[in-house]
């Protein structure tokens, strides 16, 4: 072979039956396409889409899916548990003690739950019992949702001395004894 002869070219041109194939394809692209456009203006003349015989985002759902589904959405599942605790207070830390002390909030950036008791022997009692309290908690909400239980005791009433009060009266309204 001498170097002013051409090289012979490669067939990249479709024989028969891989040009049918080539055809066949792409009228049936077009014919999906077509289908597809007429489907959305039969859709849009009915006023809008329509759930059909398959399962699909559109479909009605129980009201619990919804619920878990917008929880885990948006974020809740520890707001949520820990609600649910606040719910379940006396299974969790028996009758005696729930008559006594009540959740009042969680923190979540701190991961600290407050409880207020009424009286100071209450509030001492949790305070002792607050390391097993977290434990439980944590078991049951999962680890570190719990960190600190802060207790409050009862609030002390005001103080009201003073050279305009009159013992006895209970304020600004008691003008009459």
């Amino acid at each position: 072979m001498s170097t002013d002869e051409p090289a012979p070219k490669k067939t990249s041109e479709l024989s028969g039956v891989d040009l049918a194939r080539v055809a066949l394809r792409a009228a049936k692209e077009q014919a999906r396409a077509r289908g597809d456009a007429a489907q959305q203006k039969k859709q849009a003349r009915r006023g809008g889409l329509r759930s059909g015989a398959r399962a699909d985002g559109r479909d009605p759902m129980a009201l619990g899916a919804a619920i878990n589904r917008l929880i885990t959405e948006r974020g809740w599942e520890t707001p949520a548990a820990v609600g649910g605790v606040m719910g379940r207070w006396p299974q969790i830390v028996g009758a005696d003690l729930a008559r006594h002390c009540v959740p009042q909030r969680y923190d979540e950036d701190e991961h600290v739950l407050t409880v207020s008791c009424d009286s100071t022997a209450w509030a001492t009692q949790l305070r002792l019992l607050a390391p097993q309290l977290v434990a439980r908690l944590n078991e049951d909400l999962g680890h570190g949702t719990v960190r600190l239980i802060k207790v409050h005791g009862p609030g002390a009433p005001a103080q009201r001395f003073g050279p305009l009060r009159a013992p006895g009266s209970k304020g600004p309204g008691d003008t009459y004894g």
